[in-house]
């Protein structure tokens, strides 16, 4: 992998690279097909590639807290981070790997599935839900997950990161989907995101990275790095 931008290198450090800027920051990382497209066949990875996945990597050892959808959890078939070897400096201080959480408004999950029964106790599964959500639902949800009530009708998404920065959870890699992505940006809440550019033309119906509401949120380049034909970018938030 090399960087192209700010400056040319061959020589990348990517824990450097994706370093967060601060204790609280909300990242999302996704990849994208050169036309746009968010996913292959129904799922991201027929867009990834060997350096996709190490970044996807490196963001996951640096985050406190990966954010997901429901509906990305339960088609990329989601189990909980694995601690890695190489983490281990990134996490000092942490968890070995940082918990999962998963907003839900109708709490549709496998309760009884790897993302919730094979969590480590010290990163325990986190619901983030509404008081709108089913009452037994969130009853059951509470016997396997520890669970976030954020919002009346509907999630709220600045409360529900609010909630996780006050248990310690303010670095948040969010890996989607679409709706949540473009969600989080109406809400103002994003500071970065980190999109791969898999050298694939693909068509079809797939979302784009945002799909919801529009939203105007100002980027500035911090870096593009290329492998294999693959963009790996990073933008942060800017001003206008």
């Amino acid at each position: 992998m090399r960087l192209i931008h700010p400056t040319a290198s061959d020589d990348v450090d990517l824990a450097r690279a994706y370093a967060y800027p601060a204790e609280r920051c909300v990242r999302l990382n996704m990849v994208a097909s050169a036309d746009g497209g968010t996913w292959l066949k129904g799922l991201s990875g027929g867009l990834s590639g060997s350096g996709d996945r190490r970044v996807f990597g490196v963001l996951r050892g640096q985050a406190d807290v990966i954010l997901a959808g429901a509906a990305t959890v339960r088609a990329e078939g989601y189990g909980p981070a694995r601690p890695r070897e190489s983490w281990r400096e990134l996490r000092r201080g942490r968890p070995a790997a940082p918990a999962v959480a998963v907003l839900t408004r109708r709490l549709d999950l496998d309760l009884t599935g790897p993302l919730f029964a094979e969590a480590a106790p010290d990163a325990r599964t986190i619901v983030v839900t509404c008081d709108a959500a089913p009452r037994d639902r969130r009853e059951e949800a509470a016997r396997h997950a520890e669970v976030i009530v954020a919002g009346d009708d509907r999630v709220d998404l600045a409360a529900a990161v609010g909630e996780l920065a006050g248990r310690g959870l303010g670095r948040v890699l969010c890996e989607g989907g679409p709706k949540v992505n473009a969600q989080l940006a109406a809400a103002g809440l994003v500071d970065e995101l980190c999109l791969t550019v898999s050298p694939l033309l693909i068509g079809g119906d797939a979302a784009r990275v945002f799909d919801g509401p529009e939203s105007l949120t100002p980027l500035r380049l911090a870096h593009v790095m290329e492998e294999d034909g693959f963009l790996f970018t990073r933008y942060v938030r800017g001003t206008r």
